[in-house]
């Protein structure tokens, strides 16, 4: 093995220490990146005078070239090897910021975008790839603790900082801030950053590149625009049926291959497959509190982006705290306990956002999601490591593009399923409390006279211009009670989620141990058959 490839022997993290935090400020930077545009949205509208449909392209965009290439990352790595990858990745991030941080036009924003996505979409697979390989099963817990700092951490503040920088500065700097820290990381990673084996000249399958880029595409986008324009709606069927086609000859096409693209039998240990699932679970379950809270605090409550994007920083600082303690928890008492506990944690805690009302204090909403995030920080990283625990090194960065891919799927339908069950159950409660005010009800239409009155007595109107004003104010509160209760009524479907991932929790149970126990029992056959031997002779009879 070349000089220039990390040694297996050489796995002692205090070695690694400089190559990690190169990895993990080059991961928080893409992820964070993710996240920053969300809030800037409106003022792009602004600046290039496109449609809010137009622009929405800039996170659609990007989200759907940085999932299409998740799946390839595995066969990347083994192709161009983990240096000239993270290199290429960070290169492309770099380029791309700086692109869109002084594009004159949307169009170019847009390239700049896409740009920075090709590098997005393998750097969290490769990280953990590399993670994988420098920290031993009995240390990996705390590697993979380290990797979620990034993985949580980066998402959670990424609104809170954008609304700052929006609310104080110019957006440009979003983008042109990034452009030194990326710069930074690469010439760090130029010097410090070794293969973990030598690139290997893989024959690629177009027939599995092409299957799995456009069946990537097409499913993420039917997902991000389900929740929009609903489940039923015929681009929304074609793209997600398509999208399905395609990725079902993928499978079939790498069941078929003896070096598949990826592998998909990785699905054949079980606790790889379980912990999956949970992480699943644990996504659409995180996503959806992202998702909907701000929802609640920005268009009912009226708070502005950069409050509501405080809700969310004490939870995200309780993860950088936790994400480095949980990997060690998991290294003394594996996967079970955390999984068990983090579970019921989110579970009673999002079951408290079922309740929320149009005077729930916000005091009491960012204790809630403190509480909510320290049970996430017990389960993210521990369940996806103990299934990455079961696999051999061969299929190490096979599982770690499949756990990414199955994560990123994840949120988009946690976000499109949230979005759809929200906006149907407000539509509901709307007319469900339209069709109990009617003029044929006495007692209503005895509290609507007195209403009106009151409205023509303080702003003095006439009779008719306060009826007016009365029923645009009742109209308005009917819609926020509405909409309150249709996000209580998705927090009711996360619960159910959550339980889901409860129950499967206590099924999880310590790979590495299975490993003691293996060696255990090869030794003991070792030693019954060396005590079956015949007894060697005395040389001297």
């Amino acid at each position: 093995m070349s000089a220039n490839t990390i040694q297996p022997e050489e796995s002692s993290v205090k070695k690694h220490i400089p190559l990690l935090v190169v990895l993990m400020l080059g991961l928080f930077l893409a992820i964070l990146n993710q996240t920053l545009l969300n809030v800037a949205i409106p003022h792009l509208i602004t600046e290039f005078g496109v449609t809010a449909n137009t622009a929405q392209w800039l996170l659609t965009g990007y989200m759907l070239v940085n999932g299409a290439l998740i799946p390839l990352s595995a066969y990347l790595i083994e192709r161009f090897g983990v240096r000239r990858l993270f290199l290429f990745a960070m290169a492309c991030f770099t380029i791309g910021a700086l692109v869109c941080g002084i594009a004159p036009t949307f169009s170019i924003m847009l390239i700049g975008r896409l740009v920075q996505a090709v590098g997005g979409g393998v750097l969290a697979p490769l990280v953990m790839t590399i993670i994988v390989f420098i920290f031993p099963p009995h240390m990996r817990g705390k590697g993979m603790g380290i990797f979620g700092l990034a993985m949580m951490f980066a998402p959670a503040i990424g609104p809170t900082l954008s609304g700052w920088v929006i609310q104080n500065y110019d957006w440009h700097i979003l983008f042109t801030g990034m452009v030194p820290l990326g710069a930074i990381v690469l010439i760090i990673a130029a010097f410090k950053l070794k293969d973990i084996k030598p690139p290997q000249n893989v024959k690629v399958d177009l027939i599995s590149v092409f299957t799995s880029l456009a069946g990537m595409a097409l499913l993420l986008y039917g997902f991000s625009e389900a929740g929009n324009d609903g489940w039923t709606d015929s681009v929304v069927l074609s793209t997600m049926i398509g999208g399905i086609v395609l990725l079902i000859i993928f499978v079939v096409q790498q069941l078929r291959l003896k070096s598949p693209l990826l592998d998909v039998r990785v699905f054949k240990y079980s606790i790889f497959s379980l912990s999956n699932i949970i992480s699943i679970a644990i996504t659409i379950s995180m996503y959806a509190g992202m998702f909907l809270l701000p929802i609640y605090l920005q268009n009912i409550r009226g708070y502005s982006a950069f409050d509501s994007g405080l809700l969310i920083l004490p939870g995200a600082l309780v993860m950088l705290v936790m994400s480095p303690i949980s990997g060690t928890l998991f290294d003394k008492l594996g996967p079970r306990p955390l999984g068990i506990v983090g579970m019921l944690i989110t579970v009673v805690t999002t079951f408290e956002f079922t309740k929320l009302t149009l005077e729930t204090p916000f005091s009491h909403i960012v204790i809630i999601y403190m509480i909510r995030a320290f049970g996430m920080s017990l389960l993210m990283m521990p369940i996806m490591t103990a299934g990455l625990n079961q696999l051999p090194a061969k299929l190490s960065s096979h599982g770690t593009s499949m756990a990414n891919t199955l994560r990123q799927v994840s949120g988009s339908i946690g976000i499109s399923l949230m979005t759809t069950i929200f906006t149907n159950r407000t539509t509901y409660h709307v007319n469900e409390m339209s069709s109990s005010m009617t003029t044929s009800d006495p007692f209503f239409m005895n509290n609507f006279q007195v209403f009106v009155q009151k409205i023509a007595q303080t702003l003095h109107l006439s009779q008719t211009e306060a009826q007016k004003q009365a029923l645009t104010t009742l109209a308005g509160k009917v819609q926020a009670q509405a909409t309150v209760q249709g996000i209580n009524d998705a927090f009711y479907w996360t619960v159910i989620i959550a339980i889901i991932g409860l129950i499967l929790s206590f099924f999880l149970r310590d790979v590495r141990k299975d490993a003691v126990v293996e060696v255990e029992e090869t030794e003991k056959e070792t030693t019954d058959d060396i005590r079956m031997l015949p007894a060697p002779k005395d040389m001297n009879s």
